[in-house]
């Protein structure tokens, strides 16, 4: 089924405005999404702790075995710290703008406001339904997932895991501000969800059908 064109969302009144989120404002947006107790937050809560204790003891580990054996573990594991902080989010963003490629887009865009450490991949004026946005969303997630479980399998007796085991665990944090907007979309399961950017405004738009039926929660209008 082909998606409503942006008029037809704004003009045609079978579509309802349900957020409204300048890109400036996309930290106190996700922020505000993940106080939310919905089933996508609390298991990707519970998974970015997992991920966060694994990196903690592994580094903690590296450094134990710099006074007992070898630093080799302890300098991958800062060349880790420097790489998810720098090359990491290049190679985020970059999935994203694959993720949006796959699914139809032609102008992609990059962006970030480098003070509140926030970076982003947008298609003008590109509407993205719920399965889209998923896909879209998720793809960074399970790509560095994939790749670095990979390494670590094949690598677990070498001291790069300990880079690999590094950067799979800080990634779980890049990865808070897509599960914030995603979960967006299943505010309300009676009702599907479109949004759009527009680049000249650095706004991104949400709209969901309207229904009788639906009533989406007031949360999510910003």
């Amino acid at each position: 089924m082909t998606n409503p064109t942006i008029d037809e969302l704004r003009n045609s009144g079978k579509y309802e405005l349900i957020a409204q989120l300048n890109h400036q404002q996309i930290k106190e947006f996700v922020i505000d999404q993940l106080t939310e107790s919905s089933a996508i937050i609390k298991s990707y809560m519970i998974y970015q702790v997992v991920m966060i204790l694994i990196g903690i003891f592994f580094f903690t580990r590296s450094i134990v075995l710099t006074f007992q054996t070898s630093a080799e573990p302890l300098y991958y594991s800062l060349a880790a710290l420097v790489f998810s902080f720098s090359v990491l989010i290049i190679i985020h963003e970059l999935l994203h703008g694959i993720a949006l490629k796959l699914v139809g887009a032609k102008r992609i865009n990059f962006g970030g406001y480098l003070k509140k450490f926030i970076f982003y991949a947008e298609a003008d004026q590109f509407v993205i339904n719920r399965k889209q946005f998923a896909f879209i969303a998720l793809t960074p997630l399970f790509a560095v997932k994939l790749a670095t479980l990979i390494g670590i399998i094949f690598l677990s007796n070498h001291p790069v895991f300990y880079f690999l085991i590094f950067v799979m665990s800080a990634h779980s944090l890049f990865c808070a501000g897509d599960i914030g907007l995603l979960s967006v979309f299943y505010k309300t399961k009676n009702s599907e969800i479109f949004t759009f950017d527009v680049k000249s405004e650095k706004t991104s738009y949400f709209y969901g059908v309207r229904t009788r039926d639906t009533d989406f929660p007031k949360s999510v209008i910003s």
